[in-house]
């Protein structure tokens, strides 16, 4: 069974290009890590992402016994080092085969897109800031694949078709 994690900065699109992969591979389970540690308020540190990462591995582990499940999608914006190797190494240690792609894209997009979104309460002038600010250090990581100009469908197709995802 594999384990796709979709990472990159704040809005992106992770949340809505895992949901559509979700639904073109059937027999997906999706994970979103925003889930695995909704704190109010938020506290996003060392402790919170160990957690966060935690209840991923055991909602990963229940997925793999259940028959109906094919594949597990995480989407999840990782910008620590140390728990996105956490994490890859307990999916891994769990018997998945780990699958990453980091999504960038161009600063006038990421603009565009969070702007456009009005569905989600934190799409704040101060949070685009950190957004894009973060760019630099997704644009590092050797799996990343730039959907600057694509549809979520078309970054969706793009991700399927470079990482061979089927099952």
């Amino acid at each position: 069974m594999e384990a796709i994690i979709l990472n990159g900065p704040m809005g992106v699109g992770k949340t809505t290009v895992g949901n559509i992969l979700a639904e073109r591979l059937p027999g997906t389970a999706f994970i979103d890590g925003d889930w695995c540690m909704d704190l109010h308020p938020f506290v996003g540190n060392d402790a919170t992402r160990a957690m966060a990462a935690d209840n991923i591995l055991h909602m990963a582990g229940n997925y793999m016994a259940c028959p109906h499940c094919k594949g597990i999608i995480i989407v999840w914006l990782i910008d620590v080092d140390n728990v996105f190797e956490r994490l890859k190494k307990g999916l891994s240690d769990l018997g998945l085969k780990v699958k990453t792609v980091t999504l960038v894209c161009a600063q006038e997009q990421l603009r565009k897109q969070w702007q456009e979104d009005t569905v989600c309460p934190w799409r704040t002038d101060d949070l685009l800031e950190v957004s894009l600010r973060s760019l630099p250090f997704f644009l590092e990581k050797a799996d990343q694949i730039d959907i600057t100009g694509l549809t979520s469908q078309e970054a969706a197709d793009k991700i399927i078709k470079e990482k061979n995802l089927s099952w």
